[in-house]
């Protein structure tokens, strides 16, 4: 009886240190995306530690332009852009676009990161800031023209959860602001907020989508909501996104507060994203 209740002691305080190793431990979610991007959208995912990533992006020209244009085939706008993980938290990003030849930049960091254990946070947190510098030559160079009024600045949140393995969502409340805006009808400050979500087919083949959404009222006729899909195919050391967009442009003053097309009447751009990185500062073990 004696050496019985001894191993159902030990049992018990072996189950006890076992629940308490557990307890000191702290999970965080991770690759709740392929990459720091949705499609257009900035996404939870952060460019890791040391981690340079290369990002090239392509857009055709719109479905509607017919057989003239091979549906878009003939036309081309793109962005060359580096991610650089400062922190596992902290990154930064530069790009250059096609697109009215714009530079921009940006900074983003996790204030929060979705946990288990020790630590438990049902949810990650992002902030994100860009700015933009539009370098198109002056309309009216003859003009008393500012060098401020080609710039654009965007500052977004971006909340979401890994759901399960295979399944994440985020939303993305956005503050667009342009210094100079072509009408009185127009405002410099933008609001709107972006749906983005991701399902896993396959190890390596996922389908993502997102929207965004303007407050009425704020921008010129003709601008439409951005609606995208596609699918991220994961090959190695590349991440290759597949998809279809009714946005021209690849930077945030672009795509939430410029976009044109029109999905009913086709004005859709097929377009990619490749991402290749790059280890420039390995991790610590």
């Amino acid at each position: 009886m004696a050496a019985a209740d001894g191993q159902v002691i030990a049992q018990k305080e072996q189950d006890l240190l076992s629940l308490l190793g557990r307890e000191e431990t702290t999970e965080y979610a991770a690759a709740s995306f392929k990459t720091d991007h949705v499609i257009n959208l900035h996404s939870l995912e952060n460019t890791a530690a040391g981690v340079l990533d290369i990002k090239i992006s392509h857009r055709f020209g719109f479905l509607s332009e017919g057989l003239y244009q091979l549906f878009g085939l003939d036309q081309a706008t793109i962005r060359i852009g580096a991610d650089y993980g400062i922190t596992d938290r902290l990154s930064i990003g530069v790009g250059r676009s096609s697109y009215e030849k714009s530079y921009d930049g940006f900074i983003k960091y996790k204030i929060l990161r979705q946990s288990t254990g020790l630590r438990t946070m049902p949810i990650t947190i992002a902030v994100l800031g860009t700015t933009c510098i539009e370098t198109l030559h002056w309309a009216h160079p003859e003009r008393n023209n500012l060098f401020s009024s080609r710039m654009y600045h965007v500052a977004q949140l971006i909340i979401g959860r890994k759901f399960s393995n295979g399944f994440s969502l985020q939303i993305s409340p956005t503050l667009v602001h342009r210094n100079l805006v072509e009408t009185a009808s127009e405002k410099n400050d933008v609001l709107a907020c972006g749906f983005a979500g991701r399902i896993k087919l396959n190890k390596r083949l996922s389908l993502n989508a997102e929207y965004i959404y303007l407050l009425p009222d704020q921008v010129a006729a003709g601008v439409h909501n951005s609606l995208s899909l596609g699918f991220d195919i994961e090959t190695g050391g590349h991440v290759f996104q597949l998809h279809f967009t009714n946005s021209t442009s690849m930077i945030e003053r672009g795509f939430i507060a410029e976009t044109v097309g029109d999905w009913g009447k086709g004005d859709i751009h097929l377009g990619f994203n490749i991402s290749r990185v790059f280890t420039i500062v390995k991790p610590k073990t």
